[in-house]
């Protein structure tokens, strides 16, 4: 019999981008727990994207420290940016302009993340089998 009622190790979350379409993702919970518990609370979030080199970030309320935070990601990536109170996603080879706390990865159309355009509203929610 297996404890997974207890403690969901993958949460699955679609990403909603303003005229573009939806990306699908995964949050490991062992990446950053207290990071994760805290984003899944307060889901669904919204906010107006920002670019940065090949990442598209957007702000929101979470104030959360560094939790076994990198400061080098892979493509795909989707992480929590203490400094800015941002989740990024990392869709090119670029790095983080500071450390972020690692949640998981876009698992289902990352290329849309390039056509994004700074203000673009962008909305993360769970996904509903």
């Amino acid at each position: 019999m297996s404890n997974e009622n207890t403690e969901i190790s993958r949460i699955k979350v679609k990403l909603t981008i303003e005229a573009l379409g939806e990306a699908e993702g995964e949050l490991v919970r062992f990446l950053a727990p207290r990071t994760i518990d805290m984003i899944v609370r307060k889901l669904p979030l919204e906010g107006r994207a920002a670019l940065w080199k090949e990442e598209v970030y957007f702000e929101t309320p979470i104030k959360m420290g560094e939790e076994k935070a990198k400061g080098t990601v892979e493509n795909g990536t989707i992480a929590f940016w203490p400094m800015g109170s941002a989740i990024c996603i990392f869709y090119g080879e670029s790095q983080p302009y500071s450390p972020v706390n690692i949640l998981g990865k876009i698992t289902k159309n990352l290329e849309l993340f390039k056509q994004v355009k700074s203000g673009t509203k962008i909305r993360v929610e769970l996904l509903v089998d």
